[in-house]
């Protein structure tokens, strides 16, 4: 589990095929690495990996093709959020994040109001339903607060320190995001499901 909250900005240093998967050597950049070992997760800009080699400030991980189907920007060298897993005594300054990402979204708005900027992101219709004003989504691993909705796009304000801190700062109309929505939105959907399949049988 993560908070959204990232911890360092690294970059995607090389990338070597592996039959369908991919093995990403990613720079830690200043990352604290001491507390991370073999098989600890990491989140890439919003993706779960499992860390498979450490060395000199950087770490290996796989990045199955079942990922990379319903992820982007794992398959080029760029600059990364990171955020190391969560632990129990950690302040949830986020929200609960799995690194479990549903889809990909486009940047579809990206403008400086007053002391913030405002982005819009058109998520894929399977998600729009889990959206919702004052929930918690993942925009490339950022934990962020929803605005505005209105059918399937949604609008995010972005404070200074968060575009300092993150890559949200290089992304432009057209840009493509991961997204991962609330879970607890899923869980309620589901439950509702349960219901209805239920009472029909």
């Amino acid at each position: 589990m993560f908070t959204g909250i990232i911890q360092s900005i690294g970059k995607i240093a090389s990338i070597s095929p592996k039959g369908e998967d991919l093995l990403l050597d990613i720079n830690l950049a200043d990352l604290d690495v001491g507390d991370i070992q073999i098989g600890d997760s990491i989140a890439v800009n919003g993706v779960c990996l499992t860390v498979v080699a450490l060395q000199n400030g950087h770490f290996h991980a796989l990045v199955s093709a079942a990922t990379q189907s319903c992820t982007v920007g794992l398959d080029s060298s760029h600059a990364v959020n990171l955020e190391k897993a969560l632990r129990l005594s950690d302040r949830l300054g986020g929200h609960i994040v799995s690194g479990h990402v549903d889809g990909v979204g486009q940047v579809i708005r990206f403008e400086q109001l007053d002391n913030c900027w405002h982005l819009s992101i058109r998520a894929p219709h399977q998600l729009a339903r889990y959206i919702a004003v004052k929930g918690s989504i993942a925009v490339d691993g950022v934990s962020l607060t929803v605005n505005e909705v209105h059918q399937d796009d949604f609008s995010v304000n972005i404070i200074p320190h968060t575009l300092e801190k993150t890559t949200l700062s290089q992304l432009g109309i057209g840009s493509r995001v991961n997204l991962e929505v609330d879970m607890l939105a899923r869980y309620i959907d589901r439950m509702q499901q349960w219901e209805q399949e239920n009472n029909k049988s």
